[in-house]
């Protein structure tokens, strides 16, 4: 990248650094602890809401981990309706269903079950009945909402993803393939659900790259440049607890403990992204998810390490200092870093994550390239700066 756009994107992101703290920002009121999701209905009719949606996906359907939540909400006399057609990386068309459904059946709030996707698709569905004015691809990038939401009732299913507490929405345009996000602090859920009984079930598959992922945010939040002191101690907390239970949880999906401690990581790592930004892992992940439909998680999971090696000597003290975190220790601060970024390695082939992403087709990389570097710059502020060349040169270092 240029010197004169180099300034321009560090002037942009400083103006964001002095802005941010002025925004509307809040935390989700939040349930914690087994068998928390029976309270939300209750919860619910306090707010003097009688009838919500629900957005959820026909798998979680499927396996049952809406029964309880449906009884209870039948008991307090709470209606709903179900809107389950939510896919993985969400389309415009899934939001647009589940407005339609929201609208017809005069609904008042939102519950958000399940992972990142029906999170992302319930916010974008509140955000089109907060400004039935403008299309999804309107709300593209930064500020476009600015108006109050119905309210959201977040109930994560994985631990990764941290929607319930963030201001991001991230929609897929399925006739373009174009993956991105929607950023605006009237997304963040006024209610969520921390409750582990509801990850017992997760595949290995899912909890092993939904941890990942959560590490992800927590570590793009803390080497980025838009990092504070809120932040910092969020991302650290989150490393920490990631570093202790991911394993486990992943080897040992009934242990209530390392279940309920993933949870927790994910949420902290989600309160340390939303205000720190992400990086270019994200602006990759995005633009795979989008054109391959490449779950997320998986995609964060492959591409963290390689980027966090061509950040290279930019990132060494901060990476150090994870390191000692979790109790990696070196003579420098870059062997320190190198270690961490070693033990990243370890744990995604410990999980059988592979070190590249399968199904990059030569002829998409110039479009790929061009809808990351749109993404990242200049809102990410990134340690150190990717151009057209070396964001090629990224996309053929992590392809099968």
């Amino acid at each position: 990248m240029n010197v004169i756009k180099k300034i321009a994107s560090r002037v942009f992101q400083g103006a964001m650094y002095i802005v941010t703290p002025f925004l509307p920002w809040r935390k989700p009121e939040l349930l914690v602890g087994e068998n928390k999701i029976l309270e939300l209905p209750n919860l619910i009719k306090k707010q003097g809401l009688s009838k919500v949606l629900v957005v959820t996906s026909k798998d979680l359907i499927d396996l049952g981990l809406l029964n309880g939540l449906f009884t209870q909400m039948k008991n307090d006399s709470l209606e709903y309706v179900v809107y389950d057609g939510t896919i993985p990386n969400p389309t415009i068309d899934n939001i647009e269903e589940g407005l339609a459904l929201y609208n017809e059946n005069n609904c008042q709030g939102i519950i958000a079950f399940g992972g990142g996707s029906p999170m992302d698709c319930a916010k974008g569905i509140g955000a089109r009945v907060a400004r039935p004015d403008k299309k999804v691809s309107q709300m593209k990038g930064l500020l476009k909402i600015l108006k109050k939401l119905p309210l959201v009732f977040a109930v994560p299913t994985t631990a990764g993803t941290g929607s319930e507490v963030t201001v991001a929405a991230v929609i897929t345009d399925s006739s373009t393939h174009e993956k991105y996000p929607i950023n605006d602090p009237m997304l963040i859920p006024r209610f969520a659900v921390l409750d582990p009984l509801l990850t017992l079930g997760l595949p290995k598959g899912i909890t092993s790259t939904t941890g990942v992922d959560a590490l992800t945010h927590a570590v793009e939040a803390y080497i980025g440049k838009g990092n504070t002191s809120e932040t910092k101690d969020m991302a650290e907390k989150a490393v920490k607890l990631i570093h202790d239970n991911l394993y486990t949880a992943y080897s040992n999906g009934k242990d209530i403990e390392a279940r309920m401690n993933m949870q927790l990581a994910a949420h902290y790592a989600g309160i340390a992204f939303t205000r720190a930004y992400v990086g270019y892992v994200h602006a990759i992940a995005h633009s795979l998810g989008g054109q391959y439909s490449i779950p997320h998680g998986l995609a964060n999971a492959i591409i963290l390490p390689h980027v966090l090696e061509y950040y290279g000597d930019t990132v060494y003290d901060k990476l150090s200092s994870l390191a000692k975190i979790v109790g990696i220790v070196g003579i420098s601060s870059k062997e320190k870093a190198e270690r961490f970024i070693q033990w990243i390695k370890d744990l995604n082939k410990s999980m059988g994550i592979p070190n590249k992403v399968p199904g990059i087709i030569e002829e998409d990389i110039p479009v790929l390239v061009k809808r990351a570097l749109s993404e990242a710059n200049p809102l990410y502020p990134v340690p150190k700066f990717m151009d057209e060349k070396d964001m090629n040169a990224m996309y053929h270092q992590i392809m099968a």
